[in-house]
């Protein structure tokens, strides 16, 4: 069995919608947000890509910095810092691993271990980038543990829990790839038939927590499967 933190709940409910985007949490350290699918959480190159996460964030809270992304198709919860020191202080966080993420997929197949962990080094495939492949020479180490949690036998798609303890670029999709079960709408990953199930990527960042770096207590925020 995955352990579970024990986490306090400081509420997770809309309370600030700007842009079209919805901010789930708000004080003086950060931001939790609720990132749609088919938006950049940072510009990108060129003048069609400066639409993002970020700058929407700014818009109501100037002093709102980045500091981990999520890919463009994935919906779900994205953590922002206000102000530098607590981009460092969260920032610090994500490196040392001590936030704890979730998300929630829903994959081709019948994945049947119920519990298990997926560990594949990753490297960018340069030739094809944005993709990454697995590299077992090169590639930078990578763990993502799991957990099933429905089957649906008439379309033959798994719903399950994704618990990176890694964060590589695209590391969830190469890894329900690499492991038989492509995650459905993936366009960079699965094959045709796969892909072309669901209009988006079934892929949302469900739930994480961690030590609020300011108040010293554990904090734990959700967001609500939209597939």
């Amino acid at each position: 069995m995955l352990r579970r933190a024990r986490v306090e709940y400081p509420g997770s409910s809309l309370i600030y919608c700007t842009m079209n985007l919805q901010i789930l949490y708000a004080d003086d350290a950060m931001l939790v947000l609720d990132k749609p699918a088919g938006i950049l959480a940072v510009p990108g190159r060129g003048a069609d890509k400066q639409d993002c996460v970020a700058v929407r964030a700014q818009a109501a809270y100037p002093d709102a910095l980045i500091v981990h992304r999520l890919d463009m198709a994935t919906s779900g919860l994205l953590l922002m810092a206000r102000g530098k020191e607590a981009q460092r202080l969260l920032s610090e966080l994500f490196a040392h691993r001590a936030i704890q993420k979730f998300y929630t997929a829903v994959v081709a197949g019948h994945v049947e271990c119920q519990y298990g962990e997926i560990n594949l080094p990753l490297l960018t495939d340069w030739p094809n980038r944005p993709r990454q492949k697995v590299d077992y020479r090169q590639g930078k180490p990578s763990l993502t543990q799991y957990r099933v949690l429905s089957y649906d036998r008439e379309k033959d798609t798994t719903r399950i829990e994704l618990i990176p303890q890694t964060g590589r670029s695209h590391q969830l999709r190469v890894h329900m790839q690499a492991l038989g079960h492509a995650i459905l709408g993936d366009a960079l990953y699965a094959p045709s038939n796969i892909a072309g199930q669901t209009a988006r990527l079934c892929l949302h960042a469900t739930a994480m927590c961690f030590n609020h770096p300011w108040q010293q207590k554990m904090v734990r925020f959700s967001s609500e499967v939209p597939f």
